[in-house]
């Protein structure tokens, strides 16, 4: 095993002055972003600042105007949604996408369906399996009779049939009751924790901060500051306009990601 102790973070995902919209309007006007390996970056800001059109436009589901995409070295900016989740990014949007009527196996393993190696997609479910114990003991039930909290954690656990490298959760605590939403929350920590890199979307920004390396703001589609998780969360004035004043993080997860000193990566 590589000691990684004292290595230096590496960039995995660059966006250098990305527009992109719908139609002939722009919702990200010039995005600077860097995703570290290995860790987990939280994009906060108000509603319509850009955050799910940052996810769309990594994943490919929206193409950029302008500006480039670069994902391990290479830019990836038009590649098709399908090449890019081959190379390892898989996108978690913020609606269900569970198949209600399938079992929780058979919405686990839908999420190898570019596999073809029978062999691979057993071997995948039963890591999955040990990972979350939710899905090894609901395996047979359908997905449709699973509390939200439990959907959304099996949609997570899904995302590993690919083994990916970057995983992008658009709110995915949206609607969750606050026990449902320190499991989803439990849930990121251990991908990160497992090696995976996460960009993560939340509306509940104090407890998307909590398990996060760093924190993006995003304003009126620009990234308006960068920093780590803690510094943003005790940062008083981002407090004042995106965390709520006298909020208090609505996850005990806090200690479960440290920052390493000196992280996170600047982005001016």
């Amino acid at each position: 095993m590589t000691d990684t102790t004292s290595a230096p973070a590496q960039a995995l995902l660059t966006l250098d002055a990305v527009t992109a919209g719908y139609g002939a309007g722009l919702i990200l006007r010039g995005v600077d972003l860097t995703v570290t390996a290995g860790q987990v970056t939280c994009l906060i800001g108000p509603n319509g600042s850009g955050k799910s059109t940052t996810l769309k436009t990594i994943s490919g589901l929206l193409k950029p105007a302008s500006g480039t995409v670069t994902f391990k070295g290479e830019d990836i900016s038009r590649l098709s949604a399908r090449e890019r989740l081959l190379r390892g990014i898989v996108h978690v949007p913020q609606d269900r996408s569970l198949f209600p009527a399938m079992t929780v196996r058979e919405n686990v393993e839908m999420g190898g369906y570019v596999l073809r190696d029978r062999r691979l997609i057993a071997e995948r479910w039963q890591q999955i399996a040990d990972s979350f114990p939710l899905v090894a003991e609901r395996a047979g039930a359908h997905a449709g009779s699973l509390s939200g909290g439990e959907q959304k954690t099996v949609e997570i656990a899904r995302t590993l049939m690919l083994d990916p490298v970057l995983i992008l959760l658009d709110e995915p605590s949206i609607g969750l009751d606050p026990k449902s939403r320190t499991a989803v929350f439990r849930s990121v920590a251990d991908l990160a924790a497992s090696g995976r890199s996460v960009l993560l979307v939340e509306q509940n920004a104090r407890s998307g901060l909590a398990v996060s390396h760093t924190g993006v703001v995003l304003e009126g589609g620009r990234v308006a500051l960068t920093g780590s998780g803690a510094d943003l969360l005790s940062d008083p004035e981002v407090g004042r306009l995106y965390l709520g004043a006298g909020a208090r993080p609505t996850t005990p997860l806090a200690s479960t990601l440290t920052p390493p000193a000196g992280d996170p990566t600047r982005q001016d």
